[in-house]
């Protein structure tokens, strides 16, 4: 995909102007509401679309959805989400906004506990055991 292509993606996904529809769930994206002046993802899905490289730079080929895959907490509380570009794996985060959805947001960071790496009765076990 070339860049005119992507950038016109960037502007029918990512507020080219005041509102946008989501590539992943069509929600009716606005820019007020988000407690910033940039908007980078999709506060219904947590979508977002492979644009940069570098944070703002509109440079990246690729224009994949950008999948919410977990979140993390920076240093004062604040918030990220952590996406994976469903096309090319790439990993970015980005800050949480003040209209996102909090039950997507807590489905996303409950989501290793709801299906961990070993069985739950190990658990019992290593309870057992201390």
């Amino acid at each position: 995909m070339n860049r005119k292509n992507i950038h016109n993606r960037h502007d029918s996904h990512c507020g080219g102007g005041d509102s946008f529809n989501c590539k992943v769930c069509n929600h009716l994206v606005v820019s007020h509401g988000a407690g910033s002046l940039h908007r980078n993802h999709c506060p219904n899905c947590l979508s977002s679309l492979h644009l940069d490289n570098e944070p703002g730079d509109r440079s990246a080929d690729c224009g994949g959805i950008m999948e919410a895959i977990g979140v993390w907490v920076k240093n004062g509380g604040e918030w990220a989400i952590i996406h994976r570009c469903k096309r090319c794996g790439e990993l970015s985060t980005n800050r949480i906004a003040a209209d996102d959805n909090p039950l997507k947001l807590m489905s996303v960071a409950l989501r290793p506990l709801s299906a961990p790496p070993f069985p739950l009765d190990s658990l019992r076990l290593t309870v057992d055991s201390l």
